[in-house]
């Protein structure tokens, strides 16, 4: 009789199928808050401008935030849109 090992876990489910890509603004010196802000509620589905604000605070205390993350084709057309807007953007990054 054959014996089936189990091996640990090393990723979440799905993991194999690509995983969730993750959209990041990085803080600059030349967007202001609002825009930032505005070009985030405008962009980024269920997004308010009070959480555009929000967002916009985290970007520039700590240097990026995470705006969205999902399937590649959504993440690649935010941050295309994000970064024809005039963010600055981080590459996609897989998680």
């Amino acid at each position: 009789m054959t014996q089936t090992i189990e091996r640990p876990r090393t990723a979440g489910p799905g993991s194999g199928m690509g995983g969730a890509w993750r959209v990041i603004v990085r803080n600059d010196d030349h967007n202001t808050f609002d825009h930032v802000a505005r070009t985030l509620a405008r962009t980024i589905p269920g997004v308010t401008l009070e959480e555009g604000y929000a967002i916009a605070d985290r970007i520039h205390n700590t240097g990026l935030a995470i705006v969205w993350s999902g399937h590649k084709e959504l993440a690649e057309l935010y941050w295309e849109q994000l970064r024809d807007a005039g963010l600055t953007m981080a590459p996609l990054e897989q998680g």
